[in-house]
């Protein structure tokens, strides 16, 4: 495997762990979402110019998230869960 292989999976999986923390549903689900589609339309990325700007792009909306679910972790919807959430 090589270095920007590993290196994009590590990513792909920091930014997974990240959308996990948002306590709201929306945004977790949007996150979630998100990362698993954008790299699934670089998957098949060649020019190793646009996949170090891609993974360049994708540090820094890894710092994004993890400051974005901080902030919703401080004010967050106080214990409820929303509809999609609750099983019965």
């Amino acid at each position: 495997m090589s270095a920007t292989r590993s290196e994009a999976l590590k990513l792909y999986r920091a930014l997974l762990q990240s959308s996990k923390r948002f306590s709201n549903y929306n945004f977790r689900e949007y996150f979630m979402r998100r990362t698993r589609e954008d790299f699934a339309a670089a998957k098949s990325e060649t020019d190793p110019a646009k996949i170090a700007e891609l993974l360049t792009h994708g540090r820094h909306e890894l710092e994004v998230l993890m400051r974005q679910s901080t902030i919703s972790s401080l004010y967050g919807m106080g214990g409820r869960k929303h509809v999609m959430e609750i099983r019965r």
